[in-house]
């Protein structure tokens, strides 16, 4: 399994044909305290870029954007029950949605770990 980073610190993890995405341990710092999460509906079509979700911290809101194309074929629902476990395991069990890859070519665009890494110590 691949796993790719965006600048706007989203993680996707392909397998297959199905991306599972989520929020990077660093967007998580920079959040806090993880008090509300709010997911698409399975079968909505998102294009790279668009908002597939949005979380809300005790200091801001902020969107999750898709990294790729795709349809939602999941939502984490446990997230809208309990939106702290985002703050435990932001880089596992917290993620947001799993699409139906729409254009795998767009996954070029992505970051690997290591750049990634690199990228976060610019900020």
């Amino acid at each position: 399994m691949t796993i790719y980073f965006s600048k706007d610190h989203e993680w996707i993890s392909v397998d297959g044909d199905v991306a599972t995405i989520g929020i990077t341990s660093y967007a998580q710092e920079q959040l806090g305290d993880v008090v509300y999460v709010e997911l698409p509906e399975t079968g909505k079509a998102l294009s790279q870029g668009d908002e597939a979700a949005v979380v809300e911290s005790v200091k801001a809101a902020s969107e999750v954007y898709a990294p790729i194309d795709g349809e939602v074929v999941e939502a984490n629902d446990a997230l809208a029950d309990e939106p702290a476990k985002v703050n435990e395991d932001p880089e596992g069990s917290a993620w947001f949605i799993k699409l139906k890859v729409g254009n795998a070519d767009q996954l070029s665009d992505l970051m690997d770990e290591a750049a990634y890494k690199a990228y976060v110590e610019t900020l």
